[in-house]
């Protein structure tokens, strides 16, 4: 029998307050540990955080949240790809990330 993996997950603030959990949390995923199954663990868990993270009908990553395991970007990657071993033998958390929008305002000059 394959023992489920614990996983570390670090949540954004507007995100662990709406599920009332801490900073980090731990979820028991089943290996191949991916981070499809990894959100679906952490939804499972916290059924209100449903289609904050990714979309109800497809299951994609919403716009404005990224994806981090050990300092690299991994929000483009495929859900069914593996995570680093040091994210599925929870090492190191898997960070969720509010992303930053917006950009530079220039003043308006008038002639």
């Amino acid at each position: 029998m394959i023992r489920p993996a614990v996983v570390r997950v670090a949540l954004p603030y507007h995100l662990r307050n709406l599920a009332g959990a801490n900073s980090e949390v731990t979820l028991e995923v089943a290996p191949p540990v991916t981070l499809g199954r990894v959100l679906d663990a952490l939804e499972a868990r916290y059924p209100m955080l449903r289609g904050t993270i990714r979309e109800h009908d497809t299951l994609q990553r919403r716009a404005f949240l990224r994806f981090f395991a050990c300092e690299e970007d991994i929000s483009l990657m495929p859900m069914d790809a593996p995570l680093p071993p040091a994210v599925a033998e929870g090492r190191e958390p898997l960070l969720v990330i509010g992303a930053i929008a917006g950009g530079c305002a220039e003043k308006a000059t008038t002639a």
